[in-house]
């Protein structure tokens, strides 16, 4: 699965706003937003995004 996909499936399961997940990632509230219009995050974007899923999956999921 894409990283976006990965974040959408994260906003829509929590019901967080997107804004709250960019600015927790990287203190960006648009960083979602960019994504879904076509920015490309570098590696080290990459992998703090999915370390926050990673860290942040609710138990059992």
């Amino acid at each position: 699965m894409s990283l976006l996909g990965k974040i959408n499936r994260f906003l829509r399961t929590t019901q967080m706003p997107e804004t709250k997940f960019g600015r927790s990632v990287a203190n960006d509230p648009r960083l979602v937003r960019d994504i879904r219009n076509g920015r490309e995050p570098r590696p080290a974007m990459a992998a703090r995004i999915e370390a926050f899923l990673a860290a942040e999956q609710p138990h059992g999921a």
